[in-house]
C-alpha cells in the first residue's frame, strides 16, 4: 500500500503530468455537467420515469447507459459522442473501398487533418439525423396519455430547436474530446464514454441493494453474482494484455571498431490488438436502426420489426452484434498494425525471423499468427459484448447487467487500462516508478 501511495505522490510531483491531469478531469466535469441540463419543452421526470420503466432492457436503455443518463435526462448532451464514432466509422471503411480516402491515409500528417475535418462534417450530419429521431420520438411519447412534450410546445420550432441543441451539443463533446487527447491525459473520446458508464455505477448497485433488501433475490445469489463478476473482470484483463511473441534475431555487422547486432529480440502481437474499439464501433452502428425506428412512430411493420429484430433482447440482435464486433475486431487490428510495415522495418535493420526468409514471406508470417490469435481474441469481445442479455434473462436487473456484464465493462477496464499506461509512461520518463512496473531505473544510479 506504501508503493502505491508514493507512486500517487508522484504523479503529482510532475508539473506537466499534474496540470495535464487537472485539465482533463475539468473537461470531464463540464461534459457530466452537460448531461443534466435538460432540452427546453421537454418534462424531464416524467421522460426519466418513462425509460426506467419502458426502456431499462432495450437499446435506448443500453444508450442511455453510454451517456451517462444523458439520454433519460433529455439533456443538451443526450446524444453523446455516438454520432463522431459513426463518422469516424464510415470514414474508415471509405478508406478501404474507396481510393480518394484510401490515399488520404497514407499521406501522414496533411492527409490525417483533411480526414478529421471530413470526420467533423459527418458528425454534424450524423448529429442532425439522430437528434431528428430523437425529436420525434420525445413528441410521439405519452405515458399514460400525458404527452413528454406538452401540446403547446409541440410544432416546427420544436424540431428545429432539438436539433441544432442536440447537435450543438455532439460538436462541443467532439471538441473537449479532441483538447483532452491533445492537452490532457488518455483518449479523450473514450475517456467521455468511460466518464458516462462510471457515473451510473452507483445506480446499478443501489437497484441490487434494492432487490435484496425487499428480499427479491437472496444475498446468496447476490454474492454468487458478485463473484462472476470478478472472473468476467480478470477474463477482460487477459484479453486486453494478453500477447504472443515472436522472436526476431539481428545479425552482427562491424562498423568500424563497432559491433552491432548479434541479439534476439521480441516482436509482442496482442490477442486484442484493437483494444475496445470494436466494442464503440459495433455499438455505434447497432444504435443507427434504433434512430430510423424512430422516424416510424406509427408503423406497425417498422416497430415489429424494431421488437422482434433489432431489439436489445432478441436473439436476432445478439448475433448481428456478435458478428459485427468480430469484423471490426479484423479491420480495425489490420489498421493498427500492418504486417508489411514490420517486415521492411526489420529488413532495413537486418533482423529476420528465425526459419522466415525477410521480406513477403515475413509479412505472411506475421500476418498468419496475428489472424490466428486475433480470432479467439474477437470471439471473446463477442461473448462478453452480448452477455448482459442472457444475464438480464437470468433475472438481473438491466443496469446492473449493462455495467458488469460486458460492453461496459470492457470499455472501463481497456480505458482505465490505456489511460494508466499514460500516467506510467510520463513517470518513467521522470525517473519515477510506475504503477505497472517497479524497481531501480537508470536515471537513479
Amino acid at each position: 500500500m506504501s508503493k502505491l501511495t508514493e507512486t500517487f505522490t508522484n504523479v503529482f510531483k510532475i508539473q506537466e503530468l499534474r496540470e495535464r491531469l487537472l485539465f482533463t478531469a475539468v473537461l470531464l466535469i463540464i461534459v457530466r455537467i452537460g448531461s443534466h441540463i435538460t432540452l427546453p419543452g421537454v418534462d424531464a421526470i416524467l421522460l426519466a420515469d418513462t425509460i426506467k420503466k419502458s426502456s431499462a432492457n432495450t437499446l435506448f436503455g443500453l444508450y442511455d447507459l453510454f451517456v451517462g443518463g444523458a439520454f433519460s435526462n433529455a439533456a443538451v448532451f443526450a446524444l453523446g459522442i455516438m454520432p463522431y464514432i459513426s463518422a469516424s466509422i464510415v470514414i474508415q471503411l471509405l478508406g478501404a473501398v474507396w481510393p480518394y480516402f484510401a490515399k488520404l491515409q497514407k499521406e501522414g500528417e496533411e492527409g490525417r487533418k483533411k480526414i478529421t475535418q471530413y470526420t467533423r462534417y459527418g458528425t454534424v450530419l450524423v448529429s442532425m439525423l439522430q437528434a431528428w429521431g430523437v425529436a420525434v420520438k420525445l413528441v410521439h411519447t405519452a405515458p399514460g396519455g400525458v404527452p413528454i412534450v406538452p401540446a403547446a410546445v409541440q410544432g416546427i420550432g420544436f424540431y428545429l430547436s432539438t436539433m441544432i441543441i442536440l447537435t450543438t451539443g455532439t460538436v462541443f463533446m467532439m471538441w473537449l474530446g479532441e483538447q483532452i487527447t491533445e492537452r490532457g491525459i488518455g483518449n479523450g473520446i473514450s475517456l467521455i464514454i468511460f466518464i458516462g458508464i462510471v457515473a451510473r455505477f452507483p445506480h446499478a448497485i443501489l437497484d441490487e441493494f434494492q432487490l435484496v433488501a425487499g428480499q427479491t433475490r437472496n444475498i446468496i445469489v447476490e454474492i454468487v453474482i458478485f463473484v462472476a463478476m470478478a472472473f468476467i473482470v480478470a477474463g477482460v484483463v487477459l484479453v486486453t494484455q494478453g500477447t504472443r511473441r515472436i522472436p526476431v534475431q539481428y545479425a552482427k555487422r562491424v562498423v568500424g571498431r563497432k559491433v552491432y547486432g548479434g541479439v534476439t529480440q521480441y516482436i509482442p502481437l496482442r490477442v486484442n490488438t484493437a483494444g475496445v474499439m470494436p466494442i464503440i464501433f459495433a455499438q455505434a452502428i447497432m444504435f443507427i436502426p434504433q434512430i430510423v425506428f424512430s422516424f416510424f412512430p406509427d408503423s406497425e411493420f417498422m416497430q415489429t420489426l424494431n421488437t422482434d429484430w433489432f431489439g436489445y433482447s432478441s436473439w436476432s440482435y445478439s448475433f448481428i452484434y456478435a458478428l459485427m464486433i468480430i469484423f471490426f475486431t479484423y479491420f480495425y487490428t489490420a489498421i493498427a498494425f500492418n504486417p508489411k510495415d514490420v517486415a521492411d522495418n526489420m529488413k532495413k535493420q537486418g533482423g529476420f525471423i528465425p526459419g522466415i526468409r525477410p521480406g513477403n514471406h515475413t509479412a505472411e508470417y506475421v500476418d498468419n499468427i496475428l489472424t490466428k490469435i486475433t480470432l479467439p481474441g474477437s470471439i471473446f469481445l463477442a461473448i462478453i459484448a452480448i452477455l448482459p442479455t442472457g444475464m438480464m434473462r437470468l433475472g438481473v436487473t438491466p443496469s446492473f447487467a449493462s455495467f458488469f456484464g460486458g460492453t461496459s465493462l470492457l470499455i472501463v477496464v481497456g480505458v482505465a487500462l490505456d489511460t494508466l499506461q499514460q500516467v506510467e509512461s510520463h513517470l518513467l520518463m521522470r525517473h519515477y516508478d510506475g504503477f505497472m512496473k517497479s524497481g531501480k531505473l537508470r536515471g537513479r544510479r
